[in-house]
């Protein structure tokens, strides 16, 4: 990655991305640093972040890393402000926090209900909330949402992600109708199927071995979606689309 030109989309400007996990969400920041932008990566614990910001910073491009509970409204709306403050514009905010667990009806506890909403749906609020703040003086700028199948239909098993990815879903769509008309694009992306990631490697090896036959989602494929639903023209803005390998059954 050779050093940011001042004609790259990016140049000037950040992309925050809240979850920026070891697949999708690096995959993401990786992607709109080769597009110039810097980079603020943000999960939890600034450890989990650290060795995505010194991948992106060895090739060339500009990151940092920030400790952040996206469930914690005071806490994001200092991130924002920090980002503002101290490091570039923010012309693009991605939500990708997951919160996929799996309980019977009957053995879901309001506690583990609370945490997947908050975790799924209260944290998307707060991010998009403050994403729109600083985006609306502006007239302009991206907020992009992960879904997942749940965010269509509810599976057995899963009450608790399906309530926080339809609530997601929701928030986008509300957003969208308010914010489109006043220059921002927010889009929501459904991820359907499984990621090529560790856990699916050692949980679900049978299902891993179609990743030579591109039976699984390549985060770096789905990253360049990202970036191209970034780039769309305001004349044909993409709400929603949905991601899923080619054998998947839907």
């Amino acid at each position: 990655m050779s050093a940011p030109r001042a004609d790259q989309p990016g140049a000037g400007k950040a992309v925050l991305v809240v979850g920026a996990g070891d697949a999708t969400g690096g995959a993401i920041a990786r992607r709109f640093a080769r597009g110039g932008y810097s980079v603020c990566a943000t999960r939890r614990s600034a450890d989990k972040v650290a060795l995505l910001v010194e991948q992106i910073r060895a090739a060339g491009g500009a990151a940092s890393g920030f400790a952040s509970d996206a469930r914690v409204e005071a806490e994001v709306t200092a991130l924002f402000a920090r980002i503002e403050r101290e490091i570039a514009p923010l012309e693009v905010v991605v939500f990708n926090i997951g919160s996929n667990v799996r309980f019977g009806i009957t053995d879901t506890t309001e506690r583990v209900y609370r945490k997947v909403w908050e975790m799924g749906a209260l944290a998307g609020f707060l991010v998009g909330r403050e994403a729109a703040r600083v985006m609306l003086p502006r007239a302009r700028g991206t907020i992009l949402f992960t879904g997942a199948t749940a965010s269509l239909r509810g599976s057995a098993g899963f009450c608790a992600f399906a309530g926080a990815k339809h609530a997601l879903r929701s928030l986008a769509q509300s957003m969208a109708r308010e914010l489109g008309p006043q220059g921002i694009h927010v889009a929501h992306v459904i991820i359907d199927g499984a990621i090529d990631t560790q856990f699916i490697a050692e949980n679900f090896p049978q299902r891993y071995q179609l990743k030579a036959q591109d039976g699984i989602l390549n985060p770096d494929a789905v990253a360049e979606t990202y970036w191209q639903l970034h780039l769309q023209q305001r004349s044909a803005w993409t709400h929603e689309l949905d991601l899923r390998p080619w054998m998947e059954q839907f």
